[in-house]
């Protein structure tokens, strides 16, 4: 299957923008600007981002399926709708618990 394509100024659905793919975790920048990003994620059931920690605060949009992301050494299982900031220079990790896609808003300013 491959990934819609969408344009500026035309309504499109966040999760039509990136598939799930086999034993992957794939990214689909949507805006990238000095001064922040948007970015989609989607991830194979099992697939994890090791623990690392981000400059500036996070925002993160669960679009479908569920993952846990653990925040400060804290576990958060997050499923569809569900949103979390992550802040600055905290530590955090992910990891699906089944394929899921996120939307990933970081501001730099």
């Amino acid at each position: 299957m491959t990934d819609a394509t969408y344009e500026k100024g035309v309504p499109f659905r966040l999760e039509e923008l990136v598939t799930v793919q086999e034993k992957a975790v794939v990214s689909r920048t949507i805006v990238d600007r000095p001064t922040g990003n948007a970015t989609l994620f989607s991830f194979d059931k099992g697939q994890a981002l090791s623990e690392h920690t981000a400059p500036y605060d996070a925002l993160v949009h669960v679009l479908s399926g569920r993952v846990e992301i653990r925040l400060g050494g804290v576990p958060h299982t997050l499923e569809p709708g569900d949103a979390l900031v992550m802040p600055a220079d905290v530590p955090h990790a992910l990891k699906a618990l089944e394929p899921f896609k996120m939307f990933l808003v970081m501001i730099r300013s």
